[in-house]
């Protein structure tokens, strides 16, 4: 293994050096780059330092990064001291957040509004942290946020019917039916993209679908889409309440972009669902959309409030590491290329929607919507000229 700092050599050519280290959150397995990915960077003249096994957990093995110029490092402290620019899947863990320092760069979802304990830490950090869930796309949609909110919407009906089998603690209700048996009711709330692709696996298991948003335009739209295989209704309290009440499962795939889901779902509805109901809260990331929801994990997926079971893991796409890493890395190597070969501060002020994903820098909080919703200061960045 070569040193782990870089020489006087080592610099010419290298505008930036990239770190991705291994995931740390309970089963997560996805990886910041591929290969691919890091080859494109090395070819651009990029250093990009992986940490060992950071890409078993997808099928990628260290000699396949060597293979197109990474630099394996033995640790994550390794992986965080030699990097300016780190880019990772997950929002920092603790232990990750204490190996920032003032002047690096991190690029990865961070989901702060539903999580003032590591806003804290990068603001201490004094770091330069990026979210990919608030990059914005000139269209106004969330090209970092939607590879994955294409994979949890799919996910949600997968999980939602495991947890329907009564050995699961639900109801036992088959989620296509068969002839003569209708099939469960499937109550999505939100028809964005996780809702979209949580109506087409539902739709696809010929489930009886029922999508609810607050635009009429997006009802329509789905209307059209979907054609007499769902039902949509406008989002209001008593619809909601009316549809989940009679629901089997239903899907939660709220978002407001960058700030804390609202709680569509109150506590005294759940109190009168059926016993066995599945509660899938996709927008746990961002607080969830269920009063009762709690943030749960792959090793322990679910719980129960009052007879309904509640399916709450924030990091849904981790159970899929493969797919999801693909996915995802299509979507984010531009936006490293961009941080890599013009520095941070060039390549958001050329971009504003690139700039959207600017959370924490220097110890401040600058974006809006995340400071408002922890009651902490607010701190508009301003880039300079020139």
């Amino acid at each position: 293994m070569r040193s782990l700092q870089w020489s006087v050599h080592d610099l010419r050519g290298i505008t930036m050096r990239i770190g991705v280290p291994k995931e740390i959150k309970v089963h997560e397995y996805r990886v910041g780059l591929t290969p691919a990915g890091v080859r494109e960077l090395v070819a651009a003249g990029h250093e990009v330092g992986v940490e060992s096994q950071a890409g078993d957990g997808v099928g990628i093995g260290d000699a396949e990064y060597q293979a197109v110029g990474a630099r394996i490092l033995a640790t994550a402290k390794d992986v965080f001291a030699a990097s300016e620019l780190i880019v990772k899947v997950k929002e920092p863990q603790a232990a990750e957040c204490r190996m920032l320092h003032a002047g690096q760069v991190l690029f990865t979802y961070l989901h702060l509004a539903a999580d003032r304990a590591q806003a804290e830490a990068l603001i201490a950090s004094g770091a330069t942290a990026i979210a990919y869930e608030t990059v914005t796309a000139a269209d106004g949609s969330l090209p970092l946020l939607t590879p994955m909110s294409e994979v949890a919407g799919r996910m949600s009906v997968q999980v939602g019917a495991t947890s329907l089998q009564k050995a699961n603690g639900g109801c036992g209700v088959l989620l296509g039916g068969v002839p003569g048996v209708p099939p469960a009711r499937v109550v999505i709330i939100g028809g964005g993209v996780s809702g979209t692709h949580a109506a087409e696996m539902a739709v696809g298991m010929q489930a009886d679908v029922t999508i609810v948003d607050r635009s009429s335009k997006r009802l329509r739209e789905l209307a059209v889409q979907f054609g007499s295989s769902i039902k949509t209704v406008y989002s209001t309290a008593a619809a909601i309440e009316r549809l989940v009440l009679d629901a089997d499962l239903v899907i939660g795939a709220v978002l407001v972009a960058g700030a804390a889901a609202p709680k569509l779902v109150t506590r005294e509805m759940v109190k009168r669902m059926k016993a066995g109901t599945v509660l899938v809260d996709i927008a746990i990331d961002q607080g969830g959309c269920f009063e009762t929801s709690q943030p749960t994990t792959h090793a322990s997926p679910t719980y129960v409030v009052d007879g309904v079971v509640h399916y709450c893991v924030t990091n849904m796409p981790g159970a899929v590491p493969r797919t999801s890493t693909f996915a995802l890395t299509n979507s984010t190597l531009p936006y490293v290329r961009a941080l890599a070969d013009l520095g941070w501060q060039r390549a958001l002020a050329r971009d504003p929607g690139f700039a959207r994903g600017l959370n924490v820098h220097a110890g401040k909080l600058t974006f809006e919507a995340v400071a408002r919703d922890l009651g902490l200061p607010y701190q508009p960045y301003t880039f300079p000229h020139g």
